[in-house]
């Protein structure tokens, strides 16, 4: 699998020496472009362009968390980076966990600049959160650890939570098991509060201004499911997908985190969905 995956990557990447794909990473939750690192690397070392971003209040963002209210806010980076690019550039746009909803935001509101929507163990839904269906289905059941979160309340006690983040000390046993430790802990120093309120309020309307909800149906989605993940459970991913089928479906013997414990693989079907929307487009 190994040589095969090393093999492909070799033959795109001499393909694709003119026009080399472009790859945007999106994180999710808490963290940041710095989350995609091993990934960058195997990317441009095989002629790829790649670029992260960090969402508001995420990474290097000088933004407070409680600070960031609404969705679009939360998500200002990636829709600047997106209507930076050129007229006739496309990406293949790639979220991670709750980075998922931001792919979909992304997609609704660029849809003939994404090649691609790749989901990677991450919230795939439609409409966002308009049912409890879709809470049941996208928002990660923690109960199981106990007390988990640090919750900022930027609105006052009174009002639901703004920000929130998972504690320290169950990090790596919830999203983190089956990862070198050297990246659990860089994401322990790395890791921010993220915006809860602004997430959990996202939702993508039938008609969003001048943009339909039926583009999304034109750009080619693929799912990565995580066997292994704690905060986005299977059974999540599955009803997910049940719901709003993509073009292919890959599987990982992964925890949340694919690109820190299942880099190589990773990278190889994220190689493989978009070299096939990459030719398929030409």
């Amino acid at each position: 699998m190994l040589e095969e995956i090393t093999k492909m990557a070799e033959e795109v990447s001499l393909k694709s020496t003119t026009t080399p794909i472009h790859f945007v990473l999106v994180h999710g939750i808490s963290g940041g472009g710095w989350c995609w690192y091993k990934i960058r690397c195997f990317m441009e070392n095989s002629g790829y362009k790649v670029s992260t971003v960090d969402l508001k209040g995420a990474g290097i963002d000088p933004a407070n968390a409680d600070s960031v209210l609404s969705f679009d806010d939360y998500n200002k980076p990636l829709l600047d980076f997106l209507s930076s690019l050129p007229e006739h550039e496309q990406v293949v746009l790639v979220g991670h966990s709750a980075g998922g909803l931001s792919v979909t935001l992304g997609t609704l509101k660029f849809p003939k600049k994404i090649r691609l929507a790749v989901y990677v163990a991450a919230t795939m839904l439609k409409h966002g959160f308009t049912s409890e269906e879709d809470v049941k289905d996208g928002v990660p059941n923690l109960s199981e650890f106990g007390d988990v979160y640090e919750l900022g309340f930027g609105l006052g006690a009174d009002k639901p939570p703004t920000s929130g983040i998972v504690k320290k000390e169950v990090q790596r046993k919830i999203i983190y098991q089956m990862s070198p430790q050297e990246d659990s802990t860089l994401a322990a120093m790395l890791l921010r509060p993220g915006p809860l309120l602004a997430l959990t309020t996202a939702q993508f309307k039938e008609e969003d201004d001048d943009h339909d909800i039926d583009v999304l149906e034109k750009v080619p989605r693929v799912y990565v499911k995580t066997l292994q993940d704690h905060v986005v459970k299977p059974a999540q991913q599955d009803s997910m997908v049940k719901r709003w089928p993509p073009a292919e479906v890959y599987v990982l013997d992964s925890d949340h985190s694919p690109f820190f414990s299942q880099p190589f693989l990773l990278f190889g079907f994220l190689v493989k969905a978009a070299e096939a929307s990459h030719w398929e487009i030409i």
